[in-house]
């Protein structure tokens, strides 16, 4: 009797003897396909001999996994030092984030150090990836490039260049012979990345694989994806402004609190070493409705702005729009600021904003957004050259923040002079910073007015 085919899920890699029209695995909807029966399980195990023998954990050659730079700084923070020989790494991102563009520079970079890079995609033509590197000025004779969607065809050209860094673009794009599925299915994606590590660990070239992304944001394809590579990147980023960042969700070599700023430009992407200028509009002194604080993106501090513009409304339901923030806590500090700091805010609509498109997630930035309010209503700005840091909690306490002496480091570097800090704090101040701790948001008010005289 001929057994049924089974349906395979394209986001997880759940199988199921029937169609589905929800995976009840992932949740994923219409992402069932139709794919070839499972061949039945083989008991016996056979005994190979090893190619080579095991060795003592002490006999391994640590120079083996020495990292190498790859020419941009900021790639070479996010991956600890640089990119590990025989490595795999999965960069991921949205449509037009500007992926092809970064690898691209790092293939330039990497063939400028005298190595050989091959770049490989089946998404665009060589002219295609020939016309984008003279414009990014990535023209080296050491990088070669090669149109194809065959991974048999991929393994020939590397093993006649023999190359030192193998760049793929994307990996949903190529196709494994004798692997049942489209180009971008589970079984495709799954036997190609598995291949192509193969490669990796067997050769010792380390390969970068670009991917793809679902409208959620995660990797596209099954879960084992990641798991199979060595370093899982994010590259992301609004496509209307020119910021990008670069993150790290997995990294066996290293860090994975690591973020790397870039800025996109009409002749490529360039890496930003100081990224505190892209998001404060001005130094100095600071116009009414804004605060400055330094925000946390990993472990990198970044001096961002906080913008509140507050406007009289006659409706019963004012609005609240926040754009780079927490739109769950801006409400709650507002209405602390209401309730604990005598600034009501019932009556009015409110506007809250980051700088530059920095998107701020911790609560450290709460108090700075209860002071660009009341800097707004008032229509009088926070005294000059001074940074705010806090959690507001609903009491009005104002609450300790995690990482201080980085972010007053950060702050004295710019030649910022006062810093508004929760009470209790025995952080030392960096030269040419005076701390000024406050323990509830009445104090903080009253500190600002201080400030003013």
């Amino acid at each position: 009797m001929a057994k049924k085919p089974q349906h395979t899920c394209t986001e997880c890699g759940y199988t199921s003897p029937k169609w589905l029209g929800r995976c009840p695995e992932c949740g994923a909807w219409g992402s069932m396909e139709q794919g070839a029966p499972t061949p039945a399980s083989v008991s016996k195990v056979g005994v190979l001999t090893p190619t080579s023998p095991a060795t003592p954990i002490t006999s391994v050659d640590p120079t083996a996994a020495t990292s190498l730079p790859t020419g941009i700084s900021e790639l070479d923070r996010v991956l600890g030092s640089g990119i590990v020989p025989g490595s795999v790494i999965l960069l991921a991102g949205e449509p037009g984030v500007g992926k092809s563009t970064l690898l691209l520079e790092v293939a330039s970079k990497w063939a400028k150090l005298g190595r050989t890079a091959l770049y490989v995609t089946a998404e665009e033509s060589a002219g295609q990836v020939r016309m984008r590197a003279q414009r990014t000025d990535a023209l080296v004779d050491s990088l070669y490039l090669a149109s194809e969607s065959e991974l048999d065809v991929i393994f020939g050209h590397a093993r006649e260049l023999t190359p030192s860094l193998l760049i793929v673009d994307s990996v949903q794009t190529m196709h494994a012979s004798g692997v049942e599925g489209v180009a971008g299915g589970v079984a495709q994606t799954r036997a190609v990345t598995a291949a192509l590590t193969t490669l990796a660990k067997t050769t010792g070239v380390p390969i970068i694989l670009v991917g793809h992304v679902t409208k959620d944001g995660n990797v596209a394809g099954p879960r084992v994806l990641e798991h199979l590579v060595d370093v899982v990147l994010h590259f992301e980023g609004d496509r209307h402004l020119s910021l990008r960042m670069l993150r790290g969700i997995k990294n066996r070599f290293g860090a994975t609190d690591e973020v790397g700023c870039f800025e996109q430009r009409s002749d490529g992407i360039h890496e930003v070493p100081d990224p505190t200028g892209l998001f404060l509009s001005h130094r100095g002194e600071t116009p009414d409705g804004t605060a400055v604080t330094v925000a946390m993106d990993g472990v990198r501090p970044m001096l961002t702005e906080v913008q509140a513009l507050v406007v009289h409304t006659e409706s019963k339901s004012p609005r609240r729009a926040v754009t780079g923030l927490d739109a769950t806590r801006v409400p709650m500090v507002l209405a602390v600021l209401g309730a604990r700091g005598g600034k009501p805010t019932h009556n009015k609509e409110v506007y809250v904003a980051t700088v530059g498109g920095l998107k701020i997630g911790e609560p450290a930035a709460d108090l700075a957004i209860a002071l660009a309010t009341a800097s707004a209503l008032s229509g009088t700005p926070l005294p000059p050259r001074t940074i705010v840091l806090g959690e507001v909690g609903l009491a009005g306490e104002i609450r300790a923040v995690p990482g201080l002496d980085k972010r007053l480091q950060e702050a004295a570097r710019l030649g910022y002079e006062r810093a508004i800090l929760p009470a209790g704090t025995k952080q030392k101040a960096p030269a040419g910073l005076e701390i000024r701790p406050v323990g509830t948001i009445k104090e903080a008010l009253l500190e600002i007015e201080r400030g003013r005289l």
